[in-house]
């Protein structure tokens, strides 16, 4: 499937600093994820940011927190889909395919796809922009959510298939974010 700017929904899990400090790769995510989250903005690719247990843990990234409309969303469960506000959001955006980015793979980004799987949404993981405490954790859930039915992705890839065509105003636009969030 590909994906379309206009059918689409970008979730950003858990993206707090007191998380992602204990993940592989904190920086190369955090700019992957930070280059997702402007370019959705450019396309009007709707965005909602979730935290963890916001009391103990913190709030979104602050920098990250800045570019993404409206607050983040706080949750004790650890699929998205237990809070309820997620859930209306997803609805409202009439949005079929959905883009997950954050933490941790395993554990929050996992049992949202699993749960968003069960409700027949289409999930693409955008494995740059998501990270764990272990390699092998990761690579464990990213098996599981893909024999499920989720699909492996990169942002670059997103944000391409979001844009569909060069020599449009919104391609000049990504492209200087393309060169902000050089890949490494």
């Amino acid at each position: 499937m590909r994906l379309l700017a206009d059918e689409s929904f970008v979730v950003v899990i858990d993206v707090q600093p007191k998380f992602m400090e204990g993940c592989l790769e904190y920086d190369k995510t955090l700019a992957r994820v930070k280059f997702l989250v402007e370019s959705a903005n450019r396309l009007e690719v709707p965005v909602v940011a979730t935290v963890q247990y916001p009391e103990r843990m913190g709030g979104t990234e602050e920098a990250l927190a800045t570019m993404i409309e409206g607050p983040s969303l706080a949750k004790m469960s650890f699929s998205c889909c237990g809070n309820q506000d997620f859930l209306q959001m997803v609805r409202d955006s009439g949005a079929r395919q959905i883009v997950l980015v954050g933490c941790e793979t395993h554990i929050c980004v996992c049992q949202t796809a699993l749960d968003l799987l069960s409700m027949g949404i289409e999930v693409y993981l955008a494995m740059d922009a998501i990270t764990s405490r272990s390699e092998e954790a990761s690579k464990l859930a990213v098996k599981r959510l893909r024999d499920a039915g989720a699909w492996i992705c990169h942002t670059e890839s997103v944000v391409y298939e979001w844009l569909g065509e060069a020599g449009t105003d919104e391609f000049r636009d990504v492209l200087k974010l393309v060169k902000k969030y050089p890949l490494d």
